[in-house]
């Protein structure tokens, strides 16, 4: 349907994205073709730690391609539909959302999906988001590539968590059509799988594994967990035998880290764990506290959330 197109149209297409605040049209182009060419010097690599150990590495976008990237997830990709089964990175969703089905089940299953996020390409991102079918080949390339980096989805561009959610949107409905028709409950938060009900254990494994491999990913046989009643069954972060609550040691840590703040001070804390980016670090724990009051409206975590926005406010 693009074969046609004049630069005239192709220009006005471009702008009604609005992913820039100018309305001249070179300069607009200059821009976005700038930051898509040199996508190697718009972000900066760092480390957060992972609530099971180790690290992970988070892409910061720099502010101009943050903001682009802020545009084209609330003018583009936010209009795109996702499945229902999704229920990460959506509005008006929390975590409640994905472990209310799964409260006081007979059987909870959890499967991982291995490196979720380096494991969706350029192609994919095209293929799914940008396809030529909608936009000119030339823009769904343009697209594609500021909100990608070295052939990968980047976790910490605002744009990738949504566009993971439409990656994943058909094998939701397939996962999600089974577990229908054998009243097995069934959702998804980014690269975390959870089913309960009574069923068939190494059959949902073997469909999973199936589905993942047609998308190009592979199931982590290192995070496969199965719960049973009798045990504390805990589904991202939450256990869910007879209601919603967050794990104890989850908010034991939080405490032990605020209590060194308050005695020694955030640097001295910072020096002894060896870390040297204070805002990245009293984000992160401020990220973690506001889980915890999104969950339980814990009034000492309030009291936490606000001390260390005044911290944050203050470096």
């Amino acid at each position: 349907m693009w074969k046609y197109l004049d630069d005239d149209t192709y220009n006005k297409f471009l702008l009604s994205f609005n992913l820039l605040k100018t309305k001249d049209i070179k300069r607009y182009k200059k821009t976005l073709y700038y930051l898509s060419n040199n996508i190697d010097g718009n972000y900066i690599e760092y480390e957060i730690p992972k609530n099971s150990g180790g690290f992970r590495i988070i892409y910061e976008p720099s502010r101009l391609l943050k903001m682009v990237q802020r545009n084209i997830l609330h003018n583009i990709l936010e209009e795109k539909q996702i499945s229902k089964y999704a229920t990460a990175y959506k509005k008006e969703v929390c975590l409640k959302d994905n472990t209310l089905p799964h409260v006081n089940a007979k059987i909870i299953l959890k499967l991982d999906i291995k490196n979720f996020f380096d494991n969706i390409t350029f192609s994919m991102v095209y293929n799914r988001c940008f396809r030529e079918e909608i936009y000119t080949k030339s823009i769904g390339i343009l697209l594609t590539k500021l909100c990608t980096y070295n052939n990968k989805l980047p976790q910490g561009a605002p744009t990738s968590s949504y566009i993971s959610n439409i990656v994943m949107r058909e094998f939701d409905e397939i996962i999600g059509k089974y577990c229908s028709d054998k009243n097995i409950k069934y959702t998804r938060y980014s690269d975390d799988l959870t089913f309960s009900g009574d069923f068939y254990i190494n059959e949902v494994i073997s469909l999973v594994k199936k589905e993942l491999k047609k998308n190009a990913f592979k199931l982590n046989y290192d995070k496969i967990h199965v719960i049973k009643r009798n045990k504390r069954q805990i589904v991202t972060g939450l256990v869910i035998n007879e209601k919603i609550n967050i794990c104890k040691e989850y908010k034991r840590k939080i405490r032990q880290e605020m209590y060194y703040i308050k005695k020694y001070g955030v640097d001295n804390h910072l020096n002894k764990l060896n870390i040297y980016n204070k805002t990245k670090y009293l984000s992160n724990l401020l990220g973690r506290i506001n889980y915890v009051i999104q969950v339980t409206n814990n009034k000492e975590f309030i009291i936490y959330r606000d001390m260390l926005v005044w911290k944050i406010k203050n470096i």
